[in-house]
């Protein structure tokens, strides 16, 4: 397998952790909403929690993302013109990192977390009875 080939998998895996965690959230608000059962379920919620808690995590420490770091070395240190890599690649690329600055990203991040930790209170996870 080609760097760039393992490259654009590595990329293709951070943009579902992201979209996992982002979209996570709105399906759990948004179930809530809709009385949707399967949001509270225990699996998925400790599980969306920890994904973001591991974001969260590095934010704190300033590890920066292993997934990243992993795909910048496989792409080489050299830069590479936009579509080289592939269409699909290059737009999930220009999704998952815009031009911002650190701080905004971590506000980002923690404001996120902080919507998660209050949705374990407000939509709680359901446990089965014990019977």
């Amino acid at each position: 397998m080609t760097n760039i080939l393992l490259a654009n998998l590595i990329l293709i895996l951070h943009f579902f952790y992201v979209s996992f965690i982002i979209i996570g959230l709105v399906i759990i608000y948004l179930g809530y909403f809709m009385r949707w059962t399967f949001i509270r379920n225990p699996v998925f919620r400790w599980i969306h929690l920890s994904a973001m808690t591991i974001v969260i995590i590095e934010v704190l420490f300033g590890i920066f993302c292993p997934l990243t770091e992993w795909e910048a070395e496989l792409r080489g240190v050299q830069k590479i013109s936009a579509y080289s890599s592939g269409f699909i690649p290059y737009w999930v690329h220009y999704l998952l990192f815009y031009n911002w600055s650190p701080r905004v990203f971590e506000s980002v991040y923690i404001l996120l977390f902080l919507f998660m930790i209050a949705s374990m209170f407000v939509v709680p996870p359901r446990y089965k009875q014990q019977k």
